[in-house]
């Protein structure tokens, strides 16, 4: 088989199972309202859960940021990459999250990547929870050691995993708030299991901090445990992007030795670091917001179940809507876009098989009546099924 005919051959079995993908040139978008050609709609695909990509004071910290240390960081951390800037947002998010260190990366799926890769050998273990976030599967998949999934949210099912004699080190990994699903983790049970093993527990909490716990410490603080390993990413809560991996300081030692992300890529960008330093000092005070998102929570919840709509188990801003089929599901996104509601598909490989959905998220800055317009137009979709 030549290039060309593989290349088409693949391009067409992602059309005929309606799984075509395609970017959308998005013209304006301020977290609750997008402007895709010529329209406005009302956004509700965005992780921007608190609307911190619009805020002031964080938008004025990026600039000063320009103004002190001009667009680039010039190279890795190891080489000149590294600054001031840097060092006190690092020292910022330890002191927050009560670690001794932080270690910033360009995103999350590049610390999850780093953090396998650096630490897991041939004779190690891993056990992930099924639906873990692909970046680190991936990861898993890709590293030396041995991968089993555990069940989703089963402390036993893992257990059960851990029980088995290996030899080599052990890594749990899961989601503090898993991505597609909207649910969380049993955190507390996990390290209590993982502990007796003594495996290390790494945590992915990209979609709980900032918004969950006391000053949005996150799932972990809300759950009241400590894993060796936090990744917090910053293109959710915080309104911009990157990640950041709390540990130990001899974890971060091991790191800066072997990360193989922190040695060969360029830095963050310092401007980019006094945002974020800014966005933290928001997100600490952000009580108000905080309460908005969850009343918006409730409300969605309250009226998903008056109108019994096919919704998993959600208490978090991500609200999944379960559809089946791909293509169904591709004629619902448009039939809410045609509503001026913006709600993306979201299907396989990226759910499981049998399990395409709406995946809905919702914001501080949503009004209480563009949530019920959203589920009266959701409602009108499977009324009209129903009809047929």
């Amino acid at each position: 088989m030549n290039w060309s005919t593989f290349l088409t051959r693949q391009l067409d079995m992602r059309k005929q199972q309606a799984l075509w993908r395609q970017r959308q040139l998005i013209k304006k978008n301020d977290a609750c309202t997008l402007i895709f050609d010529q329209q406005q709609y009302v956004n509700f695909s965005s992780n921007d859960y608190l609307g911190l990509s619009h805020h002031a004071a964080i938008i004025k910290a990026w600039q000063t940021g320009l103004s002190q240390y001009g667009t680039g960081s010039g190279s890795s951390g190891h080489v000149i990459g590294f600054n001031c800037a840097h060092a006190q947002l690092e020292q910022q998010l330890a002191d927050w999250l009560g670690y001794p260190h932080a270690l910033l990366f360009i995103s999350g799926y590049a610390a999850n990547q780093s953090v396998i890769t650096a630490l897991m050998n041939k004779n190690d273990h891993i056990v992930a929870d099924k639906l873990s976030h692909a970046s680190l599967l991936e990861a898993a998949m890709l590293s030396p050691a041995r991968l089993q999934r555990f069940a989703h949210n089963q402390p036993d099912a893992l257990r059960h995993f851990l029980a088995t004699n290996h030899t080599g080190k052990t890594l749990v990994a899961t989601e503090g708030i898993f991505s597609m699903d909207g649910d969380s983790a049993p955190l507390a049970q996990l390290q209590a299991v993982a502990r007796q093993a003594q495996a290390w527990l790494l945590v992915d909490d990209a979609h709980g901090i900032g918004v969950r716990g006391h000053e949005g410490r996150g799932s972990c603080y809300l759950h009241k445990i400590k894993p060796e390993l936090l990744v917090v990413t910053f293109g959710k809560a915080f309104g911009l992007s990157g990640a950041a991996l709390l540990c130990d300081e001899n974890t971060a030692d091991y790191f800066l030795q072997y990360a193989r992300h922190l040695i060969y890529s360029t830095s963050m960008p310092p401007a980019q670091a006094v945002a974020l330093a800014e966005a933290v000092r928001q997100i600490r005070q952000a009580n108000e917001l905080r309460a908005n998102l969850q009343r918006n929570i409730d409300y969605f919840r309250q009226l998903a179940n008056h109108y019994q709509l096919p919704l998993l188990n959600s208490a978090s801003a991500i609200q999944p809507l379960i559809v089946g089929s791909n293509q169904r599901c591709l004629q619902l996104s448009q039939f809410l876009r045609q509503q001026g509601f913006w709600v993306q598909a979201i299907r396989p490989p990226t759910v499981p098989a049998g399990s395409a959905r709406l995946r809905i998220t919702l914001m501080a800055n949503h009004q209480l009546a563009d949530i019920a317009q959203l589920m009266e137009t959701l409602n009108d979709f499977f009324n009209n099924d129903a009809d047929e």
